[in-house]
């Protein structure tokens, strides 16, 4: 079962994907800061079952509910970590529905970034957090708990100026541990036998990458990758900026004038 939570009531119809795998309700006020212009749907993905995740199956939920909830024949996508990289993975099956893709902090699609990534977060690392998510396993055998610990611990690596969190609409949801390794270990079998992103060459709809130059996540190596299949990619790039730039207090405003902008062009 997809859940999902609706917010606006007018304008073009717009969904917006969260991160994770499985950080259900994450993306809540990406789309919360949208729903004054278009009519916005924020689908929590599919949780662990009796099958294996996969992507294809997140694919084939997020079509589903697209037909089930948009008026409009063509949407648009805003995707955040994980939710960028499904964004692009649908828009691939399903071009002819997607009218234009908005990447925030996009997901890694080969090895050489994300060791540029895990390098990066080593730089960050103090000796004291080291030891910290070295005592993990020991400390915590339950892998739900363990996986919110270790998320809490390491989150301070991917911020640059974050403002407080924001109050959710409802009750906070914990990780689910096998959606998230099943999806992104699919995920990763897709680019080792080269699906992604080649796959991507055949969306036509207009592409925006937004990325902090803080984000742990390599942008720019990122942005070239997928130019490659993606020609259409523009980017906008935030130097006083992290993972999440609608949590950055420098950029916040920018971020979502920008986003604002772009989407009301487009659709």
């Amino acid at each position: 079962m997809v859940r999902v939570r609706l917010h606006g009531a007018q304008g073009p119809s717009v969904a917006v994907l969260h991160g994770g795998p499985a950080a259900v309700g994450e993306a809540e006020p990406i789309a919360r800061g949208l729903a004054d212009r278009f009519r916005v749907l924020e689908p929590w993905q599919r949780g662990s079952g009796s099958q294996p995740l996969t992507v294809a199956r997140h694919v084939a939920d997020l079509d589903a509910l697209l037909a089930a909830h948009c008026r409009d024949d063509r949407v648009g996508l805003v995707g955040a970590s994980w939710g960028a990289m499904l964004a692009l993975a649908y828009a691939a099956d399903h071009p002819g529905r997607v009218r234009a893709i908005v990447l925030i902090g996009c997901g890694t699609f080969e090895p050489t970034a994300r060791e540029r990534m895990r390098e990066i977060l080593r730089e960050r690392m103090d000796e004291r957090l080291r030891a910290r998510m070295a005592s993990l396993r020991e400390e915590i055998p339950d892998p739900q708990q363990r996986l919110a610990r270790q998320y809490e611990l390491m989150r301070p690596l991917y911020e640059f100026d974050p403002l407080p969190e924001e109050t959710p609409a409802g009750p906070a949801e914990s990780l689910d541990v096998r959606a998230h390794a099943e999806t992104w270990e699919d995920m990763l079998r897709l680019q080792r036998n080269g699906a992604y992103p080649a796959a991507f060459a055949r969306i036509p709809a207009p592409v925006l990458m937004l990325h902090g130059a803080f984000d742990p996540h390599p942008g720019r190596m990122i942005r070239d990758h997928l130019r490659g299949h993606l020609p259409q990619l523009a980017y906008r790039e935030w130097a006083a900026c992290g993972h999440s730039p609608w949590r950055e207090r420098r950029v916040r405003a920018a971020f979502f004038e920008t986003l604002r902008t772009w989407l009301t062009e487009q659709l």
